[in-house]
């Protein structure tokens, strides 16, 4: 008998940023020079093997970091101005406890002309603790980056809104109580024990779905993203 292959959980938000990330590297031309802060294990390294990549991150989590060249605060980064072509800035503004004083110090290491690639979340769960500080509006971001000396160039929905459907349901199947006998007793396990067995079986069903329709088709008239995209530029010194 032949065992049906478990197909793999889709995680949309990272289907959608790879995608990002790898245009990102096609615009990134081989002379240039790469920062990614905040790299952590380094995913997207590979993607810039045709550039001169850098990595920077304080490395203060127990947790494997790609090989850095920075070990350091991002407000502080040990490089003269204007260093960089291109920064990758992924899933770690939320993490720092002063985003103003970062985005000016990224601004500062970047050349005029240069461009940042920038995802963060909105809505997501509290992880690396205890450093996660905040999550962020539209309308921050912009304000965040503008006030650092950035033109943003464009600031969306990472993933659609099926993608955060997909994360919720991910929530309730992973977070609801799964054993109703650790309830009190009473009409709480009469009510309570059916209501969660079946809206847990419910959504680790959907979650998959939803994944799997975020990636097809990326919904953004409706609902909310689970997290945000910003690519911004360095003004050249010659831009009025």
């Amino acid at each position: 008998m032949f065992q049906r292959r478990r197909r793999r959980p889709v995680n949309p938000s990272r289907v959608h940023l790879a995608r990002i990330n790898r245009r990102f590297a096609r615009s990134t031309a081989p002379e240039m020079l790469v920062l990614d802060a905040g790299a952590g294990r380094g995913p997207y390294r590979r993607l810039f093997r045709h550039a001169t990549y850098e990595a920077a991150d304080f490395a203060q989590l127990q947790t494997g970091y790609t090989q850095l060249d920075y070990v350091c605060d991002l407000t502080k980064i040990p490089v003269e101005d204007g260093r960089f072509d291109r920064i990758l800035f992924n899933q770690v503004l939320e993490h720092l406890p002063d985003p103003p004083a970062v985005l000016a110090e990224l601004n500062r290491v970047l050349k005029p002309g240069g461009r940042i690639l920038c995802s963060v979340p909105l809505y997501f769960h509290e992880h690396q603790r205890p450093y996660d500080f905040y999550r962020y509006t539209q309308y921050g971001l912009r304000h965040l980056f503008e006030q650092a000396g950035f033109q943003v160039q464009r600031l969306e929905w990472l993933e659609g809104y099926f993608g955060t459907v997909s994360y919720q349901f991910k929530m309730m199947a992973t977070a609801l109580p799964k054993d109703p006998r650790r309830l009190k007793p009473g009409w709480r396990i009469v009510y309570l024990g059916p209501l969660l067995w079946s809206t847990r079986l419910l959504a680790s069903m959907l979650t998959g779905a939803f994944a799997r329709a975020d990636v097809r088709w990326k919904h953004v008239k409706s609902g909310m993203p689970k997290n945000y995209l910003v690519i911004a530029r360095k003004p050249e010194l010659t831009d009025g």
